[in-house]
């Protein structure tokens, strides 16, 4: 009971997918009127095709987002480099579990040291819970967060890759073709979900890749808050 009660209080703090969110956050969004320029270069990146849809086990459908400075990044420009996608929300309370407790603290850095490219991806629209460019700064900062997040205002790629969640994990490999997709791991909040051993799927998948094994499982229901993505 104390459980259910738990789980039915951090998801009414995730917000409603419909509109503007009502969660806690670590400091008010600013209006609109300041993140206009951040518009602005969202909407003058280059959109997905229009028919391009993630599927494991094939190629990951190309895509050019600007990061909060205004870069511009290809996911075509990594080729050669595994890749690692992580949807992103900073006032989701899964993004900030994973990000300060759980298996995000340190993961990325880690992982880009390494060799590996880590991109976080936004696919709020404005008006949305965690949306804007200082919002995103903030929770970047506030999490210690060094690699790029990138603005997918339109939605176009999250809606392409299929990303349903804040965290939403993908694993692309040096030849471009997607992996893994799914959860990070099976214990939402440090609490593997129906007893048993804990997995950190992202790491396993990265583990398998590096090997030259078979990533298993490659797909895996994701959790958290759900993708604040425009209406339509």
């Amino acid at each position: 009971m104390q459980r259910a009660w738990l789980s039915f209080v951090l998801l009414a703090a995730c917000g409603s997918s419909d509109g503007p969110s009502k969660a806690p956050a670590p400091q008010a969004e600013p209006p609109a009127e300041a993140e206009a320029p951040a518009a602005r270069v969202a909407e003058a990146a280059p959109p997905i095709a229009r028919d391009a849809k993630a599927t494991v086990g094939q190629a990951a459908p190309d895509f050019t987002l600007r990061d909060l400075e205004g870069t511009p990044h290809e996911l075509s420009q990594y080729r050669g480099k595994t890749v690692v996608l992580e949807w992103f929300n900073p006032l989701c309370p899964f993004v900030k579990y994973a990000h300060t407790e759980g298996p995000l603290q340190s993961m990325a850095k880690t992982k880009v040291e390494g060799g590996i490219v880590w991109l976080a991806i936004n696919s709020g629209a404005p008006g949305k819970q965690g949306h804007g460019a200082e919002v995103n700064r903030e929770g970047a900062s506030g999490y210690g967060m060094t690699h790029p997040i990138l603005l997918d205002e339109t939605g176009e790629v999250g809606r392409a890759y299929g990303a349903e969640k804040t965290p939403h994990m993908y694993v692309i490999d040096p030849e471009g073709k997607l992996l893994y997709r799914g959860a990070i791991d099976n214990a939402p909040f440090g609490e593997v979900d129906g007893g048993g051993a804990y997995v950190d799927y992202v790491e396993a998948a990265l583990e398998a890749l590096a090997a030259g094994k078979t990533i298993e499982p490659a797909e895996t229901p994701s959790y958290g808050c759900t993708v604040k993505y425009a209406a339509g």
